[in-house]
């Protein structure tokens, strides 16, 4: 099944990750109002308040995005089983600032009065915490594409790999199928291979 190879896996993990970057950014997640001094007074909480560690989350979904698409086998189950936990915080984050939403209204509000504690607030969520839960159930639904897929991916290939990478030292083939030592290490050693 093409929605099982490589490709799909990596846009689907890199938008699901974006995405949960984005609402963890400057987007009001809760608005309300907090009882003041003077009365109510209109208050909000962005993503990074109102669900602490989501951005985290997001740079850790596109680090084991990485990592589950260009490693080995057992990399890549690590890196699934990653994000699998990483898509799970990013509901349990999300879902508590729209159950809880009064409670991190007022925790948010007492954070930036400098009181400690939680102020008394009535609040209600906006759309940025659902798009993060759809973002994680993206950010789900690429892993288990990556779960089915995945045993028939290769690593990123020996053409990424150093000449001589194989603990010889850094010697390559010479003329005669000999060991020598790359032009690197020749230059490295003072040598320079271009008067040869």
């Amino acid at each position: 099944m093409r929605l099982l190879t490589r490709k799909p896996v990596v846009v689907l993990l890199a938008v699901a990750a974006g995405i949960v970057l984005l609402a963890a950014g400057r987007a009001d997640w809760v608005t309300g109002t907090v009882d003041g001094v003077a009365g109510p007074v209109r208050a909000a909480a962005v993503g990074t308040e109102a669900a602490p560690g989501l951005a985290g989350l997001a740079l850790v979904a596109m680090a084991a995005s990485v990592a589950a698409t260009t490693s080995g086998r057992v990399a890549r189950w690590i890196s699934l089983a990653v994000l699998g936990a990483v898509g799970a915080g990013v509901i349990a984050l999300a879902l508590r600032a729209v159950v809880d939403a009064p409670d991190v209204l007022g925790s948010v509000a007492a954070t930036h009065s400098g009181a400690t504690g939680t102020l008394e607030a009535t609040g209600s969520a906006t759309a940025w915490p659902w798009i993060a839960v759809v973002a994680a159930g993206l950010l789900l639904l690429a892993c288990v594409g990556g779960i089915l897929g995945g045993r028939r991916w290769g690593g990123l290939g020996r053409r990424y790999e150093r000449p001589g990478g194989d603990g010889d030292g850094g010697q390559v083939g010479g003329a005669r199928g000999e060991r020598v030592d790359s032009d690197w290490d020749r230059v490295t050693l003072g040598d320079d291979p271009s008067v040869d």
